[in-house]
């Protein structure tokens, strides 16, 4: 099985690695450098799931693997938070009929200085979290959710739930109409 990623961030690449190999076996996974085509730093759900079914679709289109997998990360408003908005992966998985499952993991607060930025000067959260511990690589590494969690949860993680979720309808096809 053949499966293409919508990125060659090593966070998300791994994370798909590891979801499909510990369903399917060996597989061979591909990472593709694709345009998400939503801003580099997406803010609500339709944004966010839009950039991952992109990624998902050209990593497909790209490839001609089995499956594309697009994971995009961003912030949605939610009432009553500290700073107003939480971060959420998501998840798109598409296959070679057109068919798109989708999943997501956990949503977290980034610290409020973290969103003034976002809003106020166009910065994307993975930058400003990054100026804001003096790593500029972060997001390719343990993630904001790394250094919020101390360690507890790394962005590899946190993708691979995402990925596990999005997988739910695939693991059940008779449950959702895909067998």
């Amino acid at each position: 099985m053949k499966v293409a990623v919508g990125s060659t961030n090593p966070a998300k690449v791994e994370a798909v690695r590891e979801v499909f190999r510990e369903i399917y076996g060996e597989v061979e996974v591909v990472p593709m450098g694709v345009d998400s085509g939503v801003p580099d730093q997406p803010v609500g759900l339709e944004e966010t799931i839009k950039g991952a079914i992109n990624r998902a679709k050209l990593a497909l289109e790209k490839t001609g693997a089995d499956f594309g997998v697009g994971v995009e990360a961003g912030l949605y408003s939610v009432p009553e938070t500290l700073t107003g908005y939480m971060d959420i992966q998501f998840c798109a998985i598409v296959d070679k009929e057109g068919r798109t499952t989708f999943g997501h993991g956990p949503g977290f607060e980034y610290p409020p200085g973290v969103i003034r930025r976002v809003f106020e000067e166009d910065v994307e959260v993975g930058i400003a979290m990054g100026e804001l511990v003096n790593d500029r690589e972060l997001k390719r590494k343990i993630g904001a959710i790394g250094v919020l969690t101390h360690g507890r949860l790394v962005r590899k993680e946190l993708n691979k739930l995402a990925v596990l979720m999005a997988l739910v309808p695939r693991l059940n096809p008779e449950w959702y109409g895909l067998g």
